[in-house]
C-alpha cells in the first residue's frame, strides 16, 4: 500500500516538474512535447502538449506505443540492464510501421547502445512516414530512468538543419527535470 501511495505521489510530482519544460519546448521549438514512461514493451504518454492541435498526429495521453519505434521508449529501453532488455524485447513483436523500422532484436541492441552513449534518441520515420521525434531519459534521485521527454514533428518541421539544436533544448530539459526529480550528476 505505502509503495502504490509513493508511486503515486513520485508520479504527480514528475508531471508538475515536467509541465513547464514541455511547455518550454513546444513555444521555443514549435514541435508537440511528449511526456512518457516504459510499461513492458511500450511507451504511455503522460502528457502531450500541442503548438498546433492535429488530429493525424499519433500521440495523446494515455496511448500506447511501441517501443523500439520512439524515441521515448528508446531512450528508456537503452537505460535498462542487459537481463531487463532481454526480458522485455523477448515479447516484443518487432512490427514493421515503415521501411526505417528496426525489426531485429540483434540490430536494436546495437541501436540502443548508441541511444546510451549519446543521450538521447530519434525516431526518424519509424513509425510513422514523414514523422520525426527526437527524446532524452529523465532520472530521479536514485539514478533510475524514470521517464522521457520527447519533441515531434513532421520531417519539415523536425528538418535535419533543426536537428542539432533540437537535440541539444531536449537533452537540456530533460538534464533539468531529472535534477528537479533529486538527480544528481
Amino acid at each position: 500500500m505505502i509503495e502504490t501511495v509513493s508511486y503515486h505521489i513520485n508520479g504527480l510530482e514528475l508531471l508538475t516538474e515536467s509541465k513547464p519544460f514541455l511547455s518550454n519546448l513546444r513555444l521555443e521549438l514549435n514541435l508537440t512535447a511528449h511526456l512518457g514512461i516504459l510499461d513492458g514493451a511500450e511507451v504511455i504518454y503522460v502528457e502531450k502538449m500541442d503548438l498546433y492541435p492535429d488530429p493525424r498526429v499519433y500521440t495523446q495521453i494515455g496511448l500506447r506505443s511501441p517501443a523500439y519505434c520512439s524515441s521515448i521508449g528508446k531512450c528508456l529501453l537503452s537505460c535498462l540492464s542487459g537481463n531487463e532488455l532481454d526480458e522485455v524485447l523477448y515479447s516484443c513483436t518487432f512490427e514493421k510501421f515503415t521501411m526505417n523500422t528496426i525489426t531485429q532484436a540483434d540490430e536494436f541492441k546495437k541501436h540502443l547502445a548508441g541511444v546510451r552513449n549519446q543521450g538521447w534518441a530519434m525516431d526518424n520515420e519509424e513509425y510513422k512516414l514523414g514523422h520525426r521525434c527526437v527524446g532524452a531519459p529523465i532520472f530521479d534521485y536514485r539514478g533510475d530512468s524514470i521517464a522521457a521527454i520527447g519533441v515531434s514533428g513532421s520531417v519539415n518541421h523536425l528538418s535535419d538543419a533543426k536537428l542539432v539544436f533540437v537535440i541539444k533544448e531536449v537533452k537540456t530539459a530533460a538534464r533539468d527535470i531529472s535534477r528537479r526529480m533529486g538527480y544528481l550528476e
